[in-house]
């Protein structure tokens, strides 16, 4: 990737502190019956928590399907994250790519409520194992 160890630490703290401050725009949005737009700010605070991680681990993916791929293959497969959260995250891409490019796509309560703690869970997986090699 060609960062420093400070450059790397930097940067992932940094995509960290995106994630945390994306998925906190969530109420407001929610509160607004904005779904659509949830939807999209669910999967981007979770998008900045699984690069985050990627980065701190060396791979060179920035990709959405690049990053979905190395989660599927490296983490997911070897039981390094619960799968379950490997799915909700693809809920997540799924959704905000049909709400952000599908004309006519509809996004309502029913679809963003359940993947919220989800969201939550994996910013909260993908931070703790990104502090943690770094802490090592």
């Amino acid at each position: 990737m060609g960062l420093s160890e400070e450059e790397r630490k930097s940067l992932v703290t940094y995509r960290l502190k995106k994630a945390k401050e994306t998925f906190a725009e969530i109420p407001i949005l929610i509160e607004n019956s904005l779904w659509r737009n949830a939807a999209n700010r669910l999967y981007y605070a979770c998008f900045y928590a699984a690069s985050a991680l990627l980065i701190n681990d060396g791979h060179q993916t920035s990709s959405h399907n690049g990053i979905r791929s190395v989660l599927s293959a490296r983490y997911s497969y070897e039981n390094k994250i619960d799968k379950s959260l490997i799915k909700a995250y693809g809920k997540l891409f799924n959704m905000r790519q049909r709400g952000d490019y599908e004309d006519w796509a509809i996004v309502e309560e029913d679809d963003i409520t359940p993947l919220i703690e989800s969201a939550e869970k994996f910013i909260a997986e993908m931070e703790r194992k990104a502090l943690y090699e770094i802490a090592d």
